[in-house]
């Protein structure tokens, strides 16, 4: 017999920075998220309508216009609550609607329903997601993971082969080693990470070849 996942992923890439948009769901009540819906609204809500979930909230890892520009008018189209990012993140959402920032994209700033820290749960359907403060691309940057499932949505902290930039007012660098060294590596090398941009990858597989963060680098 196939064993059914309690959690369930896709990814659709939106914006011009081919944003990944996640949308996680609970495969018991088909209930769920969308996790930074930064743009490209007509294509996430066709995936909705094909994935066959209902969206209980949105959530935003941080505050960059790729990544939440459109984030408060899907909420009111769609008649749910937004949760995060981090409060520290709420000057680049108050940024979202000005014309200079916007980067050839369309963004609108918003007041998410429920600010996040370090250590609280998002829940939806029967799923219950850790929420894990990860400063140094942004200030408020927070990950979601789901233990049983081995999976982590780290948004610009991570990518395969590289890691998030920290030029960005407020970034930093060493903030960010950390993020990474001591909060997500303890998560388990099986962890599969979905990134804000390019492909899925493990956190073991990072560990043993990431130029910025292998484990060789802090021998």
């Amino acid at each position: 017999m196939t064993e059914t996942l309690p959690l369930r992923a896709a990814i659709v890439p939106v914006t011009a920075f081919e944003q990944n948009c996640s949308f996680l769901w609970c495969t018991a009540t088909m209930r769920g998220v969308l996790v930074d819906p930064g743009g490209d609204l007509p294509r996430l809500k066709e995936g909705i309508a094909k994935a066959g979930i209902t969206v209980e909230k949105i959530l935003v890892t941080h505050g960059h216009m790729d990544h939440c520009g459109m984030a408060g008018v899907l909420a009111q189209d769609l008649g749910v609550p937004i949760e995060g990012p981090h409060e520290d993140d709420r000057f680049w959402i108050e940024k979202l609607d000005d014309p200079a920032s916007r980067y050839g994209m369309e963004g609108h700033s918003f007041e998410p329903d429920r600010w996040l820290k370090d250590g609280d749960k998002v829940r939806f359907g029967q799923i219950e997601l850790d929420v894990i403060h990860c400063p140094g691309h942004t200030p408020g940057h927070v990950v979601f993971h789901h233990a049983p499932s081995h999976l982590a949505v780290v948004g610009d902290v991570l990518f395969a082969g590289s890691i998030g930039r920290t030029d960005f007012p407020r970034g930093n660098h060493e903030d960010l080693i950390r993020s990474i060294t001591e909060k997500l590596w303890p998560l388990g090398d099986e962890t599969t990470f979905i990134p804000g941009h390019g492909p899925t990858g493990t956190f073991g597989h990072e560990r043993r070849t990431n130029p910025f963060v292998a484990d060789r680098n802090f021998g």
